[in-house]
């Protein structure tokens, strides 16, 4: 007897063979699902409401719970409905004819109103009706659940900013700006090597001011003292009596160049951050540094003062942003919610939170505590250079491509999306914002470009609700990072 050659196969052959053996022999009618079992649905719905849904309602030993769900079986049958689920009260419920609470939850596709209340007791009941008039529908909790309405805080409805005035007079990129605590003069700092002083309210130039030798990153003017105080590229951070126009101290230490620089609002402290990765801390006086907050791995490039502790708050291109303990110079916590540089921070002037800004998201945190409240609810997809909030609530960011956009900080809402028009002459590739401010009163706001201007923006005084409604839709998730 001879025995059969087997042919020799591929795995890969054999494999498929057995593949569509299974097929063949469990799924006879491909691409289509089998059809519904009535039997195990009838299971399904019967196990979900004796164990899964609805365990915790326990059917009572009394007779008056027997006698209302009957009742309100019998009522819904004489309404014409199928597949009724009727449930009982919690086990508290003892005695009825007192006026205890006997909750009844009656489940239909559809009840006629009456029919919850006319039991002949004294006791209240619930009826939660489907609304879908189907039989077919799966009675589960679906049929009981509410729709909640959304949580999230509806926006203020803001005026648009329109763009009233371009300033130009500087010879480079505009980089800084500082308002005056009096609210009658700003300066601004350009890569032009120059601090130069407006006039608030009519743009008109007062005063240029020399002695920086490369581009001036960062610029404060002291409320308690007749002093100006600039930071730039050339690592030289410098203090300028406004009485006599000039330089009257400057602050060596920083090994690189200086991108950021803040003010203590209530002692004399200054606070710069730049390129070498440290937060210094000098005494306005002495020219002392009292401290080197160092932690950061890469450059601070944004900062802000509190009276209050966590004194000191930095941000940096290593993605993460610190709080400072003042007195001992080290780091409180360090936020690490942003993937990208922290390249602004704005602290709210009222509030007790503050927003920074990078690439990724726009986000927001509570102070002194540091803990994450939300992401704005848009993304500008830009590198966000400049961000301002003013008392009313509105927060305006600058990104690198002259995009400028207003939110409502309460809701984290984007009402307005501008943008900035380069002067006459320039690229359009030098519309980028740099650094932006609210005047003291907050109904002004000054931002410094690319393309060598100023801009100053007010309100919209025609807008109304009606004209410029607000188009709000309250997120569904909030992404956390």
């Amino acid at each position: 007897m001879e025995v059969e050659t087997v042919e020799p196969q591929s795995l890969k052959k054999l494999s498929f063979k057995s593949l569509k053996r299974a097929l063949d022999l469990f799924s006879p009618i491909h691409g289509h699902l089998a059809p519904p079992d009535a039997d195990s649905k009838k299971i399904r719905i019967s196990h979900k409401v004796s164990h899964l849904e609805y365990a915790g309602i326990k059917s009572t030993a009394n007779q008056p719970a027997r006698q209302v769900n009957s009742a309100a079986q019998d009522r819904a049958q004489q309404a014409g409905t199928s597949n009724v689920l009727a449930l009982p009260g919690p086990k508290d419920s003892k005695d009825f004819q007192k006026g205890g609470s006997q909750n009844a939850l009656v489940v239909g596709p559809s009840m006629p109103s009456t029919a919850a209340n006319d039991t002949g007791f004294q006791s209240k009941s619930t009826a939660i009706i489907s609304a879908s008039g189907s039989s077919e529908r799966n009675l589960s909790t679906s049929a009981l659940m509410e729709r909640m309405p959304s949580k999230w805080p509806r926006p203020v409805w803001h005026a648009p900013w329109k763009n009233y005035r371009v300033i130009s007079g500087h010879l480079g990129w505009v980089r800084s700006v500082a308002i005056d605590p009096s609210n009658t003069w700003f300066c601004t700092g350009s890569a032009d090597r120059t601090i130069k002083i407006w006039d608030l309210a009519s743009g008109v130039l007062k005063l240029t001011l020399t002695g920086h030798i490369e581009q001036i990153r960062g610029l404060a003017v002291s409320n308690r003292h007749t002093y100006m105080f600039s930071a730039g590229d050339d690592k030289q951070v410098k203090c300028w009596d406004l009485e006599q126009n000039k330089v009257i101290r400057s602050y060596h230490g920083h090994l690189s160049g200086v991108y950021c620089l803040a003010l203590h609002p209530t002692i004399d402290v200054l606070l710069t951050g730049g390129r070498d990765s440290v937060c210094r801390v000098w005494d306005i006086r002495s020219k002392m540094q009292i401290h080197a907050l160092s932690g950061h791995d890469n450059t601070v490039c944004s900062v802000f003062t509190r009276p209050t502790d966590p004194q000191v708050v930095t941000g940096s291109h290593d993605t993460t942003i610190k709080m400072w303990d003042l007195r001992y110079g080290k780091t409180m916590l360090t936020l690490t919610n942003h993937k990208k540089s922290v390249r602004a921070m704005a602290q709210h002037p009222k509030e007790q939170s503050f927003a920074s800004a990078s690439a990724d998201n726009i986000k927001k945190f509570s102070l002194p505590k540091g803990e994450f409240f939300h992401n704005m609810l848009s993304q500008q997809k830009t590198i966000i250079n400049a961000m301002a909030v003013n008392e009313e609530g509105v927060m305006v960011t600058g990104g690198d491509n002259g995009s400028m956009w207003f939110w409502d900080w309460k809701s984290g809402h984007n009402f307005q999306q501008a943008q900035t028009i380069v002067q006459p002459g320039s690229l359009d590739s030098e519309a980028g914002i740099y650094a932006c401010t609210y005047d003291m009163t907050g109904s002004r706001l000054i931002t410094c470009e690319a393309d060598k201007t100023i801009k100053m923006w007010k309100e919209d005084e025609t807008a109304t609700p009606e004209t410029h409604p607000l188009n709000f839709r309250p997120p569904k998730d909030i992404r956390r990072f």
